[in-house]
């Protein structure tokens, strides 16, 4: 009796570590991620934020020339080399090749929802941008060429959200919890660097890469949400 008990403890304990606490991380990560959006933004509005903002970009420029970043000149080219990472041409790619294998290991509904996932955030930046048209900083020299309104920061809001959500994804396909790990390390690890260059080199405020970390973390936790709900009712693959 005592062992019947025991193993019904086990599995109930097993059941909410794999399938309900992660459900609840996600839904406080993302509450959480909304509400520093709205934050963010409202700071921006009201100019709350333009003392951190001056104060940052300047302190990421030579005190003699504000056109020259601090560092040697390799940082300020690996910068423009991450910064690509978070680019159309890059993420287009990413997305392209990451559907592509889906496909081709009969993931369907899987390359659907990456797809999905990755036009609606960007779709959603793009309305962001047109909602609050915030110029681009006039404070530094522009290290790399920007043509959309400044806030949010659409690298920092589309890696978030291509690199998570492939990075949720690939993680679900594994059982071993060190690889889970690792692929939403690197993901977290490529948005953060991505959106930190983009401060570098004084494309954006820096509240502009904080709110667009924010709005694609909590984009990618909605999809993740749905993509959770889908799995449970076979129509997200959930294996390699």
């Amino acid at each position: 009796m005592t062992g019947n008990v025991a193993h019904d403890l086990r599995s109930r304990t097993k059941r909410l570590v794999s399938s309900e606490l992660p459900v609840l991380l996600v839904i406080a990560a993302g509450s959480a991620c909304v509400w520093l959006f709205i934050t963010v933004a409202d700071a921006v509005r009201g100019g709350g934020s333009r003392h951190f903002d001056e104060w940052l970009l300047l302190a990421l420029r030579s005190s003699a020339r504000t056109a020259d970043p601090v560092g040697p000149a390799w940082l300020e080219e690996m910068a423009r080399d991450v910064t690509a990472l978070g680019g159309v041409a890059v993420l287009t790619l990413v997305t392209v090749i990451s559907v592509g294998y889906l496909l081709l290991m009969r993931k369907r509904y899987a390359a659907v929802f990456v797809a999905v996932a990755v036009v609606g955030g960007i779709l959603l930046s793009t309305l962001f941008k047109t909602v609050y048209d915030r110029p681009r900083p006039d404070l530094v020299a522009h290290l790399s060429h920007a043509y959309t309104s400044s806030f949010p920061s659409g690298h920092s809001m589309m890696s978030a959200i291509a690199y998570l959500t492939l990075g949720a994804l690939l993680a679900r396909l594994h059982e071993d919890w060190a690889v889970k790990i690792f692929l939403m390390s690197t993901a977290i690890l490529l948005t953060v660097l991505v959106g930190a260059s983009r401060v570098y080199l004084g494309v954006h405020w820096p509240t502009d890469v904080l709110a667009g970390w924010a709005a694609g973390a909590a984009w990618a936790s909605l999809c993740w949400l749905v993509g959770h709900w889908f799995a449970h009712r076979g129509m997200v693959e959930t294996r390699l």
